[in-house]
Protein backbone atom coordinates (compact mmCIF):
# COMPACT_ATOMS: atom_id res chain seq x y z
CA UNK A 1 0.00 0.00 0.00
CA UNK A 2 1.30 3.39 -0.84
CA UNK A 3 0.69 6.93 -0.24
CA UNK A 4 1.89 10.30 -0.14
CA UNK A 5 1.38 13.64 2.16
CA UNK A 6 2.17 16.92 1.24
CA UNK A 7 3.57 19.04 4.15
CA UNK A 8 3.39 23.14 3.79
CA UNK A 9 6.28 24.58 5.17
CA UNK A 10 6.91 28.02 6.22
CA UNK A 11 10.77 28.34 6.10
CA UNK A 12 13.52 26.15 8.22
CA UNK A 13 12.47 24.33 11.13
CA UNK A 14 10.27 20.49 11.85
CA UNK A 15 6.92 20.33 10.92
CA UNK A 16 5.44 17.33 12.52
CA UNK A 17 3.34 14.82 10.13
CA UNK A 18 2.96 11.78 13.08
CA UNK A 19 -0.80 12.44 12.91
CA UNK A 20 -1.92 12.44 9.69
CA UNK A 21 0.83 9.53 9.05
CA UNK A 22 -0.59 7.40 12.11
CA UNK A 23 -3.98 7.95 10.78
CA UNK A 24 -3.00 6.23 7.30
CA UNK A 25 -1.45 4.01 8.55
CA UNK A 26 -4.60 2.79 10.99
CA UNK A 27 -6.73 3.02 8.19
CA UNK A 28 -4.67 0.66 5.80
CA UNK A 29 -5.86 -2.34 7.26
CA UNK A 30 -2.19 -3.69 7.72
CA UNK A 31 -2.12 -5.55 10.89
CA UNK A 32 1.79 -5.48 10.75
CA UNK A 33 4.52 -4.40 8.78
CA UNK A 34 6.66 -2.03 7.89
CA UNK A 35 6.66 1.43 6.94
CA UNK A 36 9.00 2.91 5.09
CA UNK A 37 9.00 6.90 3.85
CA UNK A 38 11.00 8.88 1.79
CA UNK A 39 10.79 12.77 1.35
CA UNK A 40 11.00 13.64 -2.47
CA UNK A 41 13.41 16.55 -2.24
CA UNK A 42 17.19 17.14 -1.90
CA UNK A 43 16.94 20.11 0.26
CA UNK A 44 14.54 18.89 3.18
CA UNK A 45 14.77 15.54 5.31
CA UNK A 46 12.73 13.30 7.66
CA UNK A 47 13.43 13.26 10.90
CA UNK A 48 12.40 10.92 14.31
CA UNK A 49 12.87 12.95 17.14
CA UNK A 50 10.82 14.19 19.93
CA UNK A 51 7.91 15.71 20.09
CA UNK A 52 7.16 16.85 23.94
CA UNK A 53 9.16 19.60 24.47
CA UNK A 54 9.11 22.07 21.64
CA UNK A 55 12.47 23.54 22.41
CA UNK A 56 13.95 20.46 20.69
CA UNK A 57 12.93 21.66 17.50
CA UNK A 58 13.80 25.33 18.19
CA UNK A 59 17.26 24.02 19.12
CA UNK A 60 17.93 21.46 16.53
CA UNK A 61 17.54 24.57 14.07
CA UNK A 62 19.64 27.04 15.71
CA UNK A 63 22.65 23.85 15.37
CA UNK A 64 21.77 23.13 11.55
CA UNK A 65 21.88 26.96 11.18
CA UNK A 66 25.26 27.02 13.13
CA UNK A 67 26.27 24.15 11.11
CA UNK A 68 25.90 25.07 7.81
CA UNK A 69 25.18 28.75 7.73
CA UNK A 70 24.07 30.16 4.49
CA UNK A 71 26.19 31.41 1.62
CA UNK A 72 26.37 34.44 2.25
CA UNK A 73 28.16 34.18 5.47
CA UNK A 74 31.54 34.37 4.67
CA UNK A 75 32.84 31.13 6.34
CA UNK A 76 30.55 29.86 3.48
CA UNK A 77 32.49 31.50 0.56
CA UNK A 78 34.27 28.39 -1.14
CA UNK A 79 30.99 26.91 -2.46
CA UNK A 80 30.54 27.48 -5.72
CA UNK A 81 26.08 26.42 -6.36
CA UNK A 82 24.78 29.99 -5.21
CA UNK A 83 22.21 30.74 -8.02
CA UNK A 84 19.33 29.67 -6.56
CA UNK A 85 20.06 31.73 -3.44
CA UNK A 86 22.35 31.89 0.03
CA UNK A 87 19.88 28.88 1.24
CA UNK A 88 19.90 26.47 -1.48
CA UNK A 89 23.69 24.60 -0.67
CA UNK A 90 23.16 24.70 2.62
CA UNK A 91 19.96 23.12 2.18
CA UNK A 92 21.80 20.28 0.41
CA UNK A 93 24.43 20.06 2.59
CA UNK A 94 21.56 19.63 5.66
CA UNK A 95 19.96 17.21 3.59
CA UNK A 96 22.92 14.73 2.94
CA UNK A 97 23.66 14.99 6.64
CA UNK A 98 20.17 14.06 7.91
CA UNK A 99 17.95 11.00 6.68
CA UNK A 100 15.78 11.53 3.75
CA UNK A 101 13.91 8.10 4.51
CA UNK A 102 12.93 6.21 7.51
CA UNK A 103 11.36 2.90 8.28
CA UNK A 104 9.23 2.74 10.92
CA UNK A 105 7.91 -1.10 12.46
CA UNK A 106 4.51 -1.39 12.44
CA UNK A 107 2.40 -3.85 14.93
CA UNK A 108 -1.45 -4.37 15.14
CA UNK A 109 -2.21 -1.30 12.90
CA UNK A 110 0.11 1.42 15.24
CA UNK A 111 4.03 2.96 14.35
CA UNK A 112 6.29 1.47 16.82
CA UNK A 113 7.86 5.07 17.83
CA UNK A 114 8.79 5.45 20.91
CA UNK A 115 6.49 7.48 23.83
CA UNK A 116 8.18 10.84 23.18
CA UNK A 117 8.78 10.27 18.97
CA UNK A 118 7.27 11.69 16.44
CA UNK A 119 8.34 12.46 12.73
CA UNK A 120 9.12 15.17 11.04
CA UNK A 121 9.88 17.37 7.74
CA UNK A 122 12.88 19.03 8.08
CA UNK A 123 12.93 22.07 6.17
CA UNK A 124 16.34 23.25 5.51
CA UNK A 125 14.68 26.42 2.70
CA UNK A 126 13.57 30.19 3.62
CA UNK A 127 11.23 30.45 1.39
CA UNK A 128 7.75 28.24 2.10
CA UNK A 129 7.86 24.95 -0.02
CA UNK A 130 5.29 22.20 -0.49
CA UNK A 131 7.11 19.20 0.73
CA UNK A 132 6.05 15.61 -0.48
CA UNK A 133 6.27 12.35 1.80
CA UNK A 134 6.00 8.92 -0.36
CA UNK A 135 5.15 5.93 1.92
CA UNK A 136 4.83 2.59 1.28
CA UNK A 137 3.76 -0.10 3.85
CA UNK A 138 4.07 -3.89 3.04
Amino acid sequence: MQASFTVATRGPGLYEITGEVADWVAQSGTGDGLLTLMIRHTSASLLIQENADPEVRTDLRAFLERLVPPTDDPSMAYLTHTYEGPDDMPGHIKAALLPVSLSIPVAAGRMRLGTWQGIYVVEHRRAPQHREVAAHLA
